[in-house]
């Protein structure tokens, strides 16, 4: 999976970027309880997690309460500027 470029995230559908958001505030969801959170209409959000794992931020992963369903979770926190950090601190007063 590539990581997801600021680009690829403007171009999203708003549904896509509300699934998103979803995901990441309650965590890992089964696609049921993804259309209950989101209000969205099961196919809306079928497309949204399609394109969401096509840009590598969202991951499928087996369900093991229930086989039959898929558990959904973001790989991928993006930034919301896009910035890149190098994990370096900075010194903040200089002698």
């Amino acid at each position: 999976m590539s990581q997801a470029t600021r680009e690829e995230l403007e171009d999203l559908p708003p549904s896509a970027k509300l699934v998103l958001k979803v995901l990441e505030y309650k965590g890992s969801l089964t696609q049921k309880e993804i259309i209950e959170e989101s209000m969205l209409s099961a196919r809306t959000v079928r497309y949204a997690l399609e394109r969401l794992e096509e840009i590598g931020v969202v991951d499928e992963d087996i369900y093991f309460a229930d086989a039959r369903q898929n558990l959904y979770e973001v790989t991928e926190v993006p930034s919301p500027h896009g910035a890149e950090t190098d994990g370096g601190e900075e010194p903040c007063c200089s002698d």
